[in-house]
Parts: structure tokens; C-alpha cells; sequence
């Protein structure tokens, strides 16, 4: 789990009168819940259909021969896997001339709480970034982080998967537009060097594949383990999701 920080942050009266929700009765904050409930409601519905549509997805086979570094040396991709049918790689910015990780991504890290259900729905977790391994863990000690942490330096993998790009390499993309899409949709991703990401992977007959992957503000939610999971192709593993046949499925409440 990763270590928690608590942040002092200022205060948004500037001295004024406070700002704040309207004062009712009681019975007018009844009202209000009950009806912002059926929104709540519908929102769930519609999630638990989002996620029944990112279970039926289709996969492709991963052709490149991936070499990743930790602190146990050089690893082929199925490493990653560390013996579970599934993998969730959060593409960490870092930059190999950085002295220090990306702050939103560290934000992120240390918002993890615990992560135990994975291992037990055959999901391992991982971060992968392109700066030197010797960087990744100086810093992963500095934050006191315990999750596995791999380089992917030297290799295509960031640009494989747009989370580093670089037009030397190859022609921009970020959260499935490219270059000229992001700047017609005015995005604030410019495109250039470290992205943040989420991709999901599935291993099979001894081949990795690739199953999902998320980009800018579609990885804001996927920072519980319930929703990590609801990320990849088995899901929470539980009956009252809507699953393809022979998916590994156990009572909700069990």
C-alpha cells in the first residue's frame, strides 16, 4: 500500500464570508437527496453497463519482446504478470532526465489504498515509467512506496502504448486522437514527452495481450481496487455483472 501524505492547503475564504450550501429545513434536504438519489441510481446503472461493454471487449496479441528493469534485474513482459492471469500497468510520468516523478502521478500512487482484493482475483499491479530504473527507485524510497515499479528505458513500450511521445519516434497520439484531433478538441495534453496512462493486459498460453487502455481523466476513478478491476476483462469476478459465458464468476455477497 502506498504511504500516505497529509498536505496542509490554504484556505479558499481570503477572509470573507464563507462560502457554502444553502440552509433549508429539513424536510427540503430530504427532498433534494431523494432526488439527486435517482441520479445517483441512474449512474450506477449506467456504469455497471459501461463496464459489462469493457468485459466484452476483444483483445490483441502483444508481438514485441518487451525487456523491463527493477531491482531484481532485466525481466521479459509475462514477469510483470508475477504468476496472475491479469495485469493493470499505471504508466507513471517520468521522464529519464527527471530527478523526481510526476506530481499528479505521485498523487495518485498515494491515494492507493489497499490492494490484496487483486492478487485475489488473479490481477497483479504495476507501474512501468521510462526513466532509468536507478531513478525509480530512489524516488520509490523517498515516498516510501511498496508497489512494484519497472523501467521500461530503452524499449518502445511508452511509445507503443502514447504515454512518451516524441515525433522522432513517431506521429503524436494521446487518448486515441491524434496530434491535430487533440488541438480541434482543444485538450490540454500538448503532446510532447510524458503522458499518464492505464493499460490492461491478459496473459494466455504463455502470450500477453492487450485489453484496455485509459488516458487523462479516464484513469480519475481507477484508484480503488473494485474499480481496478472493473477495468479488466474478468472483472469484479462476482454474479451480478453481465459477463460472456465461462467468465470466473462467484456469489455477489459471498
Amino acid at each position: 500500500m502506498a504511504q500516505t501524505r497529509r498536505v496542509q492547503r490554504q484556505s479558499h475564504s481570503g477572509g470573507g464570508p464563507v462560502a457554502h450550501p444553502p440552509i433549508v429545513s429539513a424536510n427540503q434536504w430530504l427532498d433534494a437527496r431523494k432526488k439527486h438519489l435517482t441520479h445517483e441510481k441512474e449512474l450506477t446503472k449506467h456504469y455497471d453497463r459501461i463496464t459489462a461493454e469493457r468485459r466484452h471487449l476483444p483483445m490483441v496479441k502483444v508481438v514485441k519482446d518487451y525487456v523491463f528493469e527493477d531491482r531484481g534485474g532485466k525481466h521479459a513482459f509475462k514477469a510483470l504478470f508475477a504468476g496472475s492471469r491479469q495485469l493493470i500497468v499505471y504508466h507513471f510520468m517520468f521522464d529519464p532526465t527527471w530527478e523526481k516523478g510526476c506530481p499528479s502521478c505521485t498523487w495518485y500512487i498515494d491515494s492507493l489504498g489497499d490492494l490484496s482484493m487483486l492478487a485475489d482475483n488473479d490481477t497483479a499491479f504495476a507501474l512501468v515509467s521510462l526513466a532509468p530504473f536507478a531513478k525509480l527507485e530512489a524516488y520509490r524510497k523517498e515516498r516510501g512506496w511498496d508497489v512494484p515499479w519497472y523501467s521500461s528505458f530503452g524499449t518502445d513500450f511508452n511509445y507503443d502504448f502514447h504515454v512518451t511521445n516524441d515525433p522522432k519516434v513517431r506521429p503524436a497520439e494521446y487518448n486515441y486522437r491524434t496530434l491535430a484531433e487533440n488541438k480541434a478538441h482543444d485538450s490540454p495534453n500538448n503532446l510532447l514527452g510524458e503522458e499518464h496512462g492505464l493499460s490492461v493486459f491478459f496473459t494466455l498460453d504463455g502470450d500477453v495481450f492487450h485489453t484496455y487502455s485509459a488516458y487523462g481523466r479516464g484513469t480519475e476513478l481507477l484508484a480503488d481496487a473494485r474499480l481496478l478491476l472493473d477495468a479488466t476483462p474478468y472483472g469484479r469476478q462476482q454474479e451480478f455483472e453481465d459477463s460472456p459465458p465461462g467468465w470466473p464468476q462467484r456469489p455477489t455477497y459471498g
